[in-house]
């Protein structure tokens, strides 16, 4: 299956995939005639979605993102032997009687790039086709509203960050003037694509704030935001560990590197901002810090090593919050700035956060913390913060 495998990695983690479809039972016991797998956004996840074919009827079962290869692997090797893959730049063929000597065919897409973008516009909240000021203005679309070609990944990031924002805005207040923070903000996409979202589609009252180090990318945005006339956008140069404000409702912390992130959520929780958008990076804290005897055959190789305290360093994160009342999601977020694959920590702030369930987090929290030794800056939020 080494073959088939690689196959199948390449094209469901390229960001291509359009469907993947299984046919030719292996045995005629098998209920359904063919599947179908193909990539959905469901309440602002990205996961899969599995179409069973019967005689009679069509099921459907929806798939966590991260199971989707183990699914089709299984598939393979239990059910069926010939495999479609459909992607945007070429379809594959797979043809596996004996799937440890798959015959693997190739052969350019058959579908045009109109149809592709056809597809597109109907689930996206920005469409390619209209022309979309902010996007226009930062060189990811013309004036007449065709996303470049070179931009469309960055395109599919704006849009997978708002359908995930979309799903959160029911935690926060339905009248008055929004807050938002944009901690590490950068060349800001995403926080353009949060102010034209609230501001001129949902047409709320916002005051949007950017902050990030580089006093180049801050004066960019800033120029930016006036010529676009975004007047309630405003970026500013700090450190986040020292940032002081009145407040938000909601903080967006996207590519902050290492404690950064701990001290954007740390302030965040101070400020009991109803919605929390995490997407952490380079989280090299632990790294020096962790220690446990069982895992040392696998801590000692450096590249597993920096992989798992950075998952470590997520999850206790989590933990955190949940700890200090927070509803907490890690989902899938694609961060183009740094990696093909990132976790997002998404945490919305209950009416009535349950202290039962605070007691428990706290208590995973520690345990998890102790079995490695570690003591990250997360460590120092506190439920009275």
């Amino acid at each position: 299956m080494e073959k088939i495998t690689q196959v199948l990695c390449a094209a469901m983690d390229g960001g291509h995939l359009i469907r993947i479809i299984f046919a030719g039972k292996r045995r005629k016991s098998i209920a359904y005639k063919k599947v179908t797998l193909r990539p959905v956004t469901i309440r602002g996840e990205y996961m899969y979605q599995a179409e069973y074919h019967y005689d009679k009827k069509v099921t459907h079962t929806n798939i966590p993102y991260f199971e989707g290869i183990d699914f089709a692997q299984k598939l393979i090797a239990e059910a069926f032997k010939q495999v479609n893959i459909l992607t945007e730049t070429e379809d594959l063929q797979i043809l596996a009687a004996k799937p440890d000597k798959p015959k693997i065919t190739r052969q350019p897409a058959k579908r045009t790039r109109d149809t592709l973008e056809h597809n597109r516009r109907k689930q996206y909240l920005i469409e390619d086709g209209t022309p979309c000021e902010f996007l226009i203005e930062l060189g990811v679309m013309s004036p007449e509203g065709k996303v470049f070609q070179k931009h469309y990944a960055k395109f599919r990031q704006i849009n997978r960050f708002l359908e995930i924002a979309e799903d959160s805005f029911e935690h926060l207040p339905a009248d008055g003037t929004l807050r938002i923070i944009d901690f590490g903000c950068g060349k800001s996409y995403l926080t353009f694509a949060l102010y034209y979202y609230l501001k001129l589609m949902r047409h709320r009252d916002v005051e949007i704030i950017g902050l990030d180090l580089k006093e180049d990318v801050i004066r960019f945005c800033n120029q930016t935001a006036e010529k676009l006339g975004y007047h309630e956008l405003k970026f500013l140069i700090g450190d986040i560990a020292d940032y002081e404000s009145d407040g938000a409702d909601m903080v967006v912390t996207l590519h902050a590197c290492d404690t950064a992130t701990d001290y954007a959520l740390i302030n965040a929780v101070r400020w009991h901002s109803k919605v929390i958008l995490s997407v952490p990076c380079c989280q090299h804290e632990l790294f020096s810090q962790i220690r446990n005897d069982i895992h040392e055959p696998m801590l000692k190789h450096g590249i597993i090593k920096d992989k798992f305290t950075e998952l470590l360093t997520d999850a206790l994160r989590g933990l955190k919050l949940e700890a200090v009342g927070y509803d907490v999601n890690m989902i899938e977020f694609t961060s183009l700035e740094h990696t093909s694959k990132n976790i997002m920590i998404k945490a919305v702030l209950p009416e009535h956060p349950g202290q039962a369930s605070m007691q428990k987090a706290q208590k995973e929290y520690e345990t998890l913390r102790d079995l490695y030794q570690v003591r990250p800056t997360i460590d120092i939020l506190r439920q009275d913060i």
